[in-house]
């Protein structure tokens, strides 16, 4: 398994324009399901830090407390930005935990919670009139500007339901710059993940200059959890979603 990760990982950084949807010299910035803040998580021990779930607050596993965090709804366009309040660990399936109040902000549906989640620099500017960094937000005792996430329910008894969308998800596994590399990452994938559906697998060069693999297209979030959850456990730190690709 060990030999396994260190070909793959020597495969996506050799081949690969962006695997993890991120540089490492780069800001943060990923795509996925938010998920939204019910304190029976914290109770049942999902999660294991609270938030207030009245005040717009937001929580990450990889930003510090304090990073500033740009939350874009990707199907409206809407965003905010917001200050992590909380580092702590949460189902690897989502990117972000956000209370309930910044989902309203956002107009982020339930159905399909899907967010761009950018880390914004202390140095970095950006447009004032799409940034709102609240009240509530000042009590956190960090200079470093913030932004906000938004996310959904993550308690176990509150499943997502298996509910059709008009949509089309899809998994972005790898992003190459050329379709030789793609085609390889795909066989690999193919004769090592046994349970995977490797019809779903298929490469899309429409964009100039941009290989993609993806696993796809799912008429539902929860079709689309368990082939996400089983490429993350290959290997792949970061897994964006798209939708109509």
């Amino acid at each position: 398994m060990k030999y396994k990760l260190i070909t793959l990982i020597f495969l996506l950084t050799s081949c690969a324009q962006n695997y993890n949807g991120q540089k490492l010299d780069k800001t943060y910035n990923s795509k996925g399901f938010a998920y939204i803040y019910n304190e029976k998580d914290f109770t049942d021990k999902i999660i294991k830090k609270k938030l207030d779930n009245n005040s717009l607050q937001i929580a990450h596993n990889k930003l510090k407390p304090g990073s500033l965090i740009k939350i874009i709804n990707i199907k409206t366009n809407d965003s905010i930005i917001l200050r992590n309040s909380k580092k702590f660990e949460f189902p690897n399936f989502y990117k972000i935990i956000i209370t309930k109040p910044v989902a309203d902000e956002i107009k982020l549906k339930m159905d399909l919670p899907l967010v761009e989640i950018i880390e914004v620099k202390r140095n970095k500017s950006f447009v004032a009139k799409k940034t709102k960094i609240f009240k509530e937000e000042e009590k956190i005792h960090n200079n470093a500007p913030v932004e906000t996430v938004t996310i959904n329910n993550i308690s176990k008894k509150n499943k997502i339901k298996t509910k059709a969308i008009q949509e089309k998800l899809y998994i972005v596994i790898a992003e190459f710059y050329s379709k030789d590399s793609a085609d390889l990452l795909k066989k690999r994938i193919t004769q090592e993940l046994k349970n995977f559906n490797s019809k779903k697998l298929y490469i899309n060069s429409k964009k100039s200059n941009r290989i993609t693999l993806l696993s796809g297209p799912y008429i539902s979030v929860n079709l689309m959890k368990n082939d996400y959850i089983q490429l993350k456990n290959f290997g792949f730190e970061e897994l964006d979603i798209s939708i109509n690709e």
